[in-house]
Protein backbone atom coordinates (compact mmCIF):
# COMPACT_ATOMS: atom_id res chain seq x y z
CA UNK A 1 0.00 0.00 0.00
CA UNK A 2 2.95 2.24 0.76
CA UNK A 3 4.18 2.04 -2.88
CA UNK A 4 0.05 3.24 -4.21
CA UNK A 5 0.41 5.95 -1.57
CA UNK A 6 3.47 7.03 -3.02
CA UNK A 7 2.69 6.61 -6.42
CA UNK A 8 -1.23 9.29 -5.24
CA UNK A 9 1.81 11.71 -4.23
CA UNK A 10 4.14 11.86 -6.94
CA UNK A 11 2.32 10.46 -9.95
CA UNK A 12 5.21 11.81 -11.66
CA UNK A 13 7.88 10.08 -9.70
CA UNK A 14 7.23 6.57 -11.04
CA UNK A 15 8.26 5.40 -14.85
CA UNK A 16 4.73 4.20 -15.62
CA UNK A 17 2.59 7.49 -16.54
CA UNK A 18 -0.91 7.10 -15.00
CA UNK A 19 -2.24 10.27 -17.35
CA UNK A 20 -1.43 8.12 -20.46
CA UNK A 21 -4.10 6.73 -21.84
CA UNK A 22 -2.45 4.07 -23.45
CA UNK A 23 -0.94 3.00 -20.10
CA UNK A 24 -4.04 1.43 -18.44
CA UNK A 25 -2.25 -0.21 -15.59
CA UNK A 26 -0.20 3.06 -14.32
CA UNK A 27 -3.88 4.52 -14.29
CA UNK A 28 -5.26 1.77 -12.48
CA UNK A 29 -2.81 1.79 -9.44
CA UNK A 30 -2.77 5.98 -9.10
CA UNK A 31 -6.59 5.52 -9.37
CA UNK A 32 -7.58 3.39 -7.23
CA UNK A 33 -4.82 4.61 -4.35
CA UNK A 34 -6.08 7.89 -5.01
CA UNK A 35 -9.57 7.11 -4.68
CA UNK A 36 -8.89 5.60 -1.59
CA UNK A 37 -7.08 8.40 0.09
CA UNK A 38 -9.19 11.11 -1.14
CA UNK A 39 -10.10 13.32 1.78
CA UNK A 40 -14.12 12.70 3.40
CA UNK A 41 -14.18 16.03 5.24
CA UNK A 42 -12.89 19.42 5.32
CA UNK A 43 -11.20 18.33 8.49
CA UNK A 44 -9.09 16.09 6.82
CA UNK A 45 -7.60 19.27 5.04
CA UNK A 46 -7.35 21.29 8.16
CA UNK A 47 -4.00 22.27 9.80
CA UNK A 48 -3.90 24.43 12.75
CA UNK A 49 -1.00 27.48 12.47
CA UNK A 50 0.16 29.58 14.62
CA UNK A 51 1.57 32.20 12.31
CA UNK A 52 1.37 31.41 8.46
CA UNK A 53 4.62 33.45 8.23
CA UNK A 54 6.61 31.98 10.63
CA UNK A 55 5.57 28.21 10.27
CA UNK A 56 6.36 25.51 12.67
CA UNK A 57 8.57 22.90 11.11
CA UNK A 58 5.77 20.42 12.14
CA UNK A 59 2.96 23.06 10.45
CA UNK A 60 5.55 22.95 7.34
CA UNK A 61 5.09 19.60 7.22
CA UNK A 62 1.33 18.98 7.65
CA UNK A 63 0.86 21.22 4.71
CA UNK A 64 3.32 20.26 2.26
CA UNK A 65 1.79 16.23 3.05
CA UNK A 66 -1.60 17.82 2.64
CA UNK A 67 -0.56 18.95 -0.74
CA UNK A 68 1.20 16.21 -1.87
CA UNK A 69 -2.03 13.84 -1.10
CA UNK A 70 -4.72 16.38 -1.97
CA UNK A 71 -3.67 18.99 -4.15
CA UNK A 72 -4.78 21.40 -1.09
CA UNK A 73 -4.18 22.08 2.37
CA UNK A 74 -6.06 24.55 4.47
CA UNK A 75 -4.88 26.30 7.95
CA UNK A 76 -6.51 27.87 10.74
CA UNK A 77 -4.44 30.93 12.27
CA UNK A 78 -5.09 33.83 14.70
CA UNK A 79 -3.43 35.64 11.69
CA UNK A 80 -6.05 38.10 11.02
CA UNK A 81 -3.69 41.22 10.12
CA UNK A 82 -3.64 43.39 7.04
CA UNK A 83 -0.42 42.62 5.64
CA UNK A 84 0.00 41.38 1.92
CA UNK A 85 3.54 40.13 3.26
CA UNK A 86 1.99 37.12 5.30
CA UNK A 87 1.05 35.03 1.83
CA UNK A 88 4.16 35.99 0.73
CA UNK A 89 5.86 35.13 3.54
CA UNK A 90 3.85 32.05 3.43
CA UNK A 91 4.64 30.94 -0.20
CA UNK A 92 8.15 31.41 0.47
CA UNK A 93 8.34 29.02 3.38
CA UNK A 94 6.57 26.38 1.39
CA UNK A 95 9.20 26.68 -1.99
CA UNK A 96 6.61 28.76 -3.68
CA UNK A 97 8.92 31.32 -5.47
CA UNK A 98 7.57 32.30 -9.11
CA UNK A 99 4.51 34.93 -8.05
CA UNK A 100 2.28 35.80 -10.56
CA UNK A 101 0.96 39.43 -10.82
CA UNK A 102 -1.93 40.63 -12.84
CA UNK A 103 -2.78 44.73 -13.41
CA UNK A 104 -5.36 44.89 -10.92
CA UNK A 105 -2.61 43.25 -7.93
CA UNK A 106 -0.61 45.69 -5.49
CA UNK A 107 3.01 45.97 -6.55
CA UNK A 108 3.96 43.02 -4.12
CA UNK A 109 2.16 40.90 -6.99
CA UNK A 110 -0.51 39.80 -4.07
CA UNK A 111 -4.52 40.44 -4.80
CA UNK A 112 -6.57 41.90 -2.03
CA UNK A 113 -9.92 40.46 -3.08
CA UNK A 114 -12.41 42.93 -1.62
CA UNK A 115 -15.45 45.11 -3.20
CA UNK A 116 -14.64 47.23 -5.69
CA UNK A 117 -16.16 50.22 -7.85
CA UNK A 118 -13.06 51.28 -8.71
CA UNK A 119 -11.70 53.62 -11.42
CA UNK A 120 -9.89 53.16 -14.60
CA UNK A 121 -10.50 51.36 -17.67
CA UNK A 122 -12.06 48.98 -17.47
CA UNK A 123 -12.92 49.53 -13.28
CA UNK A 124 -11.70 46.68 -11.22
CA UNK A 125 -15.90 46.15 -10.16
CA UNK A 126 -16.14 45.34 -13.90
CA UNK A 127 -14.68 41.84 -12.66
CA UNK A 128 -16.63 39.30 -10.61
CA UNK A 129 -14.18 38.75 -7.88
CA UNK A 130 -14.41 42.21 -6.80
CA UNK A 131 -17.94 42.38 -6.88
CA UNK A 132 -20.70 40.53 -4.27
CA UNK A 133 -21.70 37.93 -7.31
CA UNK A 134 -21.20 34.02 -7.60
CA UNK A 135 -18.36 32.66 -9.39
CA UNK A 136 -19.13 28.96 -11.41
CA UNK A 137 -16.57 26.60 -11.18
CA UNK A 138 -12.96 27.23 -12.57
CA UNK A 139 -9.20 26.90 -12.08
CA UNK A 140 -7.18 30.18 -11.82
CA UNK A 141 -5.45 31.78 -14.67
CA UNK A 142 -7.15 29.76 -17.38
CA UNK A 143 -7.37 33.09 -19.92
CA UNK A 144 -3.47 32.79 -19.61
CA UNK A 145 -1.02 30.89 -21.75
CA UNK A 146 0.47 28.10 -21.09
CA UNK A 147 4.33 28.86 -20.24
CA UNK A 148 2.31 31.34 -17.68
CA UNK A 149 0.22 28.50 -16.60
CA UNK A 150 -0.90 29.22 -12.97
CA UNK A 151 -0.11 25.81 -10.77
CA UNK A 152 -0.04 27.22 -7.41
CA UNK A 153 -2.23 29.48 -5.33
CA UNK A 154 -2.58 31.01 -1.36
CA UNK A 155 -5.84 32.70 -0.26
CA UNK A 156 -5.38 34.07 3.01
CA UNK A 157 -9.00 35.80 4.40
CA UNK A 158 -8.43 38.70 7.22
CA UNK A 159 -12.36 39.27 7.35
CA UNK A 160 -15.08 36.94 5.66
CA UNK A 161 -18.14 38.64 4.05
CA UNK A 162 -21.20 39.64 6.96
CA UNK A 163 -22.70 35.65 4.90
CA UNK A 164 -22.16 33.98 2.26
CA UNK A 165 -19.10 33.70 0.72
CA UNK A 166 -18.54 30.28 0.90
CA UNK A 167 -16.22 28.24 -1.41
CA UNK A 168 -16.94 24.40 -2.84
CA UNK A 169 -13.59 22.57 -3.64
CA UNK A 170 -12.75 19.91 -5.80
CA UNK A 171 -9.37 17.70 -6.63
CA UNK A 172 -8.94 18.56 -10.44
CA UNK A 173 -7.33 14.56 -10.38
CA UNK A 174 -10.50 13.13 -8.76
CA UNK A 175 -12.61 15.05 -11.53
CA UNK A 176 -9.81 13.67 -13.86
CA UNK A 177 -10.68 10.12 -12.33
CA UNK A 178 -14.40 10.39 -13.21
CA UNK A 179 -14.18 11.64 -16.41
CA UNK A 180 -12.05 8.93 -17.51
CA UNK A 181 -14.18 6.02 -16.06
CA UNK A 182 -17.21 7.93 -17.74
CA UNK A 183 -15.11 7.50 -21.01
CA UNK A 184 -11.30 8.02 -21.88
CA UNK A 185 -12.49 9.79 -25.19
CA UNK A 186 -13.56 12.38 -22.76
CA UNK A 187 -9.83 12.38 -21.82
CA UNK A 188 -8.66 12.36 -25.15
CA UNK A 189 -11.10 15.54 -26.45
CA UNK A 190 -10.05 17.80 -23.60
CA UNK A 191 -6.32 16.77 -23.84
CA UNK A 192 -6.95 18.58 -27.49
CA UNK A 193 -4.39 21.50 -27.86
CA UNK A 194 -7.81 23.63 -29.46
CA UNK A 195 -10.20 22.24 -26.60
CA UNK A 196 -10.98 25.75 -25.11
CA UNK A 197 -10.56 29.08 -26.15
CA UNK A 198 -10.96 32.06 -24.28
CA UNK A 199 -11.44 35.24 -26.75
CA UNK A 200 -9.26 38.38 -27.08
CA UNK A 201 -10.57 41.18 -24.48
CA UNK A 202 -10.34 43.92 -26.20
CA UNK A 203 -10.11 48.02 -24.59
CA UNK A 204 -10.32 51.26 -26.47
CA UNK A 205 -6.55 51.06 -26.99
CA UNK A 206 -7.17 47.67 -28.91
CA UNK A 207 -6.28 43.93 -27.86
CA UNK A 208 -5.23 44.09 -24.02
CA UNK A 209 -5.13 40.14 -23.80
CA UNK A 210 -4.62 38.05 -26.65
CA UNK A 211 -7.01 34.66 -27.28
CA UNK A 212 -5.37 31.97 -25.42
CA UNK A 213 -6.18 28.30 -26.55
CA UNK A 214 -5.12 25.23 -25.12
CA UNK A 215 -5.79 21.73 -23.45
CA UNK A 216 -8.44 21.62 -20.89
CA UNK A 217 -5.83 18.42 -18.80
CA UNK A 218 -2.16 19.07 -19.77
CA UNK A 219 0.63 16.83 -18.20
CA UNK A 220 3.56 19.84 -17.07
CA UNK A 221 7.12 18.81 -17.96
CA UNK A 222 7.69 17.65 -14.26
CA UNK A 223 4.47 14.81 -15.14
CA UNK A 224 2.00 16.56 -12.96
CA UNK A 225 -1.49 17.35 -14.22
CA UNK A 226 -2.39 20.39 -14.78
CA UNK A 227 -6.12 21.81 -15.31
CA UNK A 228 -7.27 24.79 -17.11
CA UNK A 229 -11.28 25.27 -17.17
CA UNK A 230 -13.83 27.78 -16.18
CA UNK A 231 -17.84 26.85 -16.20
CA UNK A 232 -18.20 30.47 -17.30
CA UNK A 233 -20.75 30.22 -20.78
CA UNK A 234 -19.67 33.60 -21.83
CA UNK A 235 -16.54 34.71 -23.68
CA UNK A 236 -15.61 31.62 -24.05
CA UNK A 237 -15.26 29.05 -27.00
CA UNK A 238 -15.63 25.21 -27.04
CA UNK A 239 -14.41 23.10 -29.98
CA UNK A 240 -17.03 22.28 -31.67
CA UNK A 241 -17.24 18.48 -32.25
CA UNK A 242 -19.31 16.26 -30.49
CA UNK A 243 -16.83 14.92 -28.37
CA UNK A 244 -15.69 18.03 -26.87
CA UNK A 245 -19.59 19.25 -26.35
CA UNK A 246 -19.93 15.12 -24.23
CA UNK A 247 -16.79 15.89 -22.32
CA UNK A 248 -17.78 19.04 -21.03
CA UNK A 249 -21.44 18.14 -20.80
CA UNK A 250 -19.48 14.85 -18.27
CA UNK A 251 -17.56 17.57 -16.25
CA UNK A 252 -20.31 19.90 -15.52
CA UNK A 253 -22.37 16.64 -14.16
CA UNK A 254 -18.91 15.83 -12.13
CA UNK A 255 -19.11 19.23 -10.74
CA UNK A 256 -22.50 19.11 -9.72
CA UNK A 257 -22.79 15.82 -8.38
CA UNK A 258 -19.22 14.66 -7.37
CA UNK A 259 -19.06 12.95 -3.76
CA UNK A 260 -15.57 14.56 -3.64
CA UNK A 261 -16.78 18.09 -3.32
CA UNK A 262 -16.02 20.03 -0.46
CA UNK A 263 -17.36 23.13 1.19
CA UNK A 264 -15.83 25.68 3.33
CA UNK A 265 -16.55 29.09 4.14
CA UNK A 266 -13.50 30.45 5.44
CA UNK A 267 -13.14 32.67 8.52
CA UNK A 268 -10.72 35.21 9.33
CA UNK A 269 -7.17 33.59 9.73
CA UNK A 270 -7.51 30.55 7.81
CA UNK A 271 -6.18 30.10 4.39
CA UNK A 272 -5.75 27.96 1.07
CA UNK A 273 -2.89 26.45 -0.11
CA UNK A 274 -3.49 24.45 -3.17
CA UNK A 275 -2.10 22.97 -7.05
CA UNK A 276 -4.86 24.90 -8.52
CA UNK A 277 -7.57 23.07 -7.58
CA UNK A 278 -11.15 23.47 -9.08
CA UNK A 279 -13.16 25.80 -6.98
CA UNK A 280 -16.07 28.56 -6.90
CA UNK A 281 -17.62 31.38 -4.36
CA UNK A 282 -20.94 31.75 -3.31
CA UNK A 283 -22.80 35.11 -3.64
CA UNK A 284 -22.39 37.27 -0.38
CA UNK A 285 -23.77 40.14 1.81
CA UNK A 286 -20.99 42.43 2.66
CA UNK A 287 -21.07 44.52 5.83
CA UNK A 288 -19.40 47.85 4.58
CA UNK A 289 -18.08 48.78 7.99
CA UNK A 290 -15.66 45.54 7.64
CA UNK A 291 -15.84 44.60 4.22
CA UNK A 292 -14.63 40.75 3.32
CA UNK A 293 -11.06 40.50 2.48
CA UNK A 294 -9.00 38.09 1.21
CA UNK A 295 -5.46 37.91 0.11
CA UNK A 296 -4.51 35.77 -3.14
CA UNK A 297 -1.24 35.00 -4.59
CA UNK A 298 -1.04 32.88 -7.94
CA UNK A 299 2.46 31.11 -8.62
CA UNK A 300 3.82 29.67 -11.63
CA UNK A 301 5.08 26.74 -8.91
CA UNK A 302 3.43 23.63 -7.63
CA UNK A 303 3.62 23.05 -4.13
CA UNK A 304 7.02 21.12 -3.72
CA UNK A 305 7.39 17.58 -2.58
CA UNK A 306 8.16 17.55 1.16
CA UNK A 307 11.63 15.99 0.00
CA UNK A 308 12.84 19.65 -1.48
CA UNK A 309 14.69 22.08 0.44
CA UNK A 310 12.63 25.36 0.44
CA UNK A 311 13.12 28.50 2.46
CA UNK A 312 12.51 29.35 6.54
CA UNK A 313 11.79 32.65 7.67
CA UNK A 314 14.33 34.56 8.80
CA UNK A 315 13.80 35.75 12.46
CA UNK A 316 10.43 35.12 12.78
CA UNK A 317 9.41 37.92 10.67
CA UNK A 318 7.97 38.28 7.14
CA UNK A 319 11.29 38.60 6.37
CA UNK A 320 13.07 35.82 3.71
CA UNK A 321 15.31 34.85 0.63
CA UNK A 322 14.69 37.26 -2.53
CA UNK A 323 11.41 36.53 -4.97
CA UNK A 324 11.50 37.13 -8.66
CA UNK A 325 9.88 40.13 -9.23
CA UNK A 326 6.29 39.63 -10.10
CA UNK A 327 5.78 42.77 -12.08
CA UNK A 328 8.18 41.06 -14.18
CA UNK A 329 5.86 38.57 -14.93
CA UNK A 330 2.95 40.61 -15.85
CA UNK A 331 1.77 40.94 -18.78
CA UNK A 332 -1.72 42.23 -19.19
CA UNK A 333 -3.57 39.75 -18.19
CA UNK A 334 -6.83 40.62 -16.90
CA UNK A 335 -7.65 39.45 -12.72
CA UNK A 336 -10.63 37.35 -13.23
CA UNK A 337 -10.20 34.35 -11.07
CA UNK A 338 -12.25 33.21 -8.54
CA UNK A 339 -11.82 34.10 -4.79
Amino acid sequence: MSACLDLVRSPHAASANPFDLDDERAYRIWRDAKLADAPRSIEALMVEVHDPAALRATEREAILARCARFNMALYHSPATREDTGLPRALGRQLGLARLDANWLADDDGISPITVRSGTGEPPAGAFIPYTTRAIRWHTDGYYQPSERAIRGMILHCVRPAASGGANRLLDHELAYIALRDASPAHIAALMADDAMTIPAREDEDGVARPAQTGPVFSVAPDGALHMRYTARTRSIEWKNDAATRAAVGCLETVLAESPHVLRLRMEAGMGLVANNVLHDREAFIDDPARPRLLYRARYLDRVPPRSLPVAAPQGGSCSGPAEPDPRKLLDGVPHTALC
